[in-house]
């Protein structure tokens, strides 16, 4: 009895190693297939990649230059200037001396514009707080008892 028990587990034991053995064999031939793979995936990959690095980025300051041969705005910002393609409609809006606020993608190099908005609201701002500075301060009048 204790023979067939002693063949029983040894005849499990090999069972057991041979397969940890072949599941190590696929994980090694698994990569193996990805790579001959890879090549498709690469082709792929790159559209997808231009896809997603194209994040759109933005610029806050004033139009130095506007190009109307070349559709472009160049912006003053603070870490420089930026060059942007737009569209014609708002080439027609924009002015050199205008503070702007714009949305671009850049791809092959170029920057395109996603938006582009005025300041005019700012301008407004600042020119009622430059009123209200340089209008003369009014005394309480005195209270009667």
């Amino acid at each position: 009895m204790k023979k067939i028990i002693a063949l029983i587990v040894a005849v499990l034991f090999v069972f057991a190693v041979a397969s940890v053995s072949i599941a190590a064999e696929e994980k090694k031939a698994a990569p193996a297939a990805e790579k001959k793979m890879e090549p498709a995936k690469k082709e792929a990959a790159p559209k997808a990649e231009k896809k997603a690095a194209a994040k759109v980025m933005q610029v806050t300051g004033e139009v130095a230059a506007v190009d109307a041969a070349a559709k472009t705005i160049t912006v003053k910002g603070k870490k420089g200037d930026v060059v942007i393609a737009v569209d014609d409609k708002t080439l027609a809006d924009v002015k050199a001396g205008d503070k702007v606020t714009a949305k671009y993608t850049t791809a092959d190099g170029k920057n395109t514009a996603k938006a582009v908005k005025k300041a005019a609201a700012a301008k407004k701002a600042e020119k009622k707080a430059e009123e209200k500075k340089a209008e003369p301060k009014k005394e309480a009048a005195p209270v009667k008892k």
